[in-house]
């Protein structure tokens, strides 16, 4: 059974840093494209950044230079390093795990950020 625990959530004032892991279980994350999303309510959720197996990441425009996401094969967890929060950055953030036509979803983590 596959598990994305996510953890490292919660309440931030603006300008300040959280970290997000993804544990993964019942897969191994050295092979599958990882990723972070989130969902603001009302919305979709939309892709935050993402890291191939060969390394190669990607991020969306509005987290650039701010955010990096990581991995660590041995640990199969994945991260995402937040730095200089904004208001505009609160909402739940997704763990996924994608091989081929194959998705796994966490259950998700709540980011506030405060002005």
């Amino acid at each position: 059974q596959v598990q994305l625990v996510e953890s490292g959530g919660g309440l931030a004032q603006a300008g300040e840093s959280l970290r997000l892991s993804c544990s993964a279980s019942g897969i191994h994350i050295s092979i599958n494209v990882m990723g972070w999303y989130r969902q603001f309510p009302g919305k979709q959720r939309e892709l935050v950044a993402s890291i191939t197996p060969s390394g190669t990441t990607h991020y969306t425009d509005s987290v650039k230079g701010r955010f990096t996401i990581s991995r660590d094969n041995a640990l199969n967890a994945v991260y995402l390093q937040m730095n200089s929060l904004k208001p505009e950055d609160t909402a739940v953030y997704y763990c996924n795990a994608r091989l081929g036509n194959l998705v796994y979803w966490g259950q998700g983590t709540q980011v506030t950020v405060s002005s």
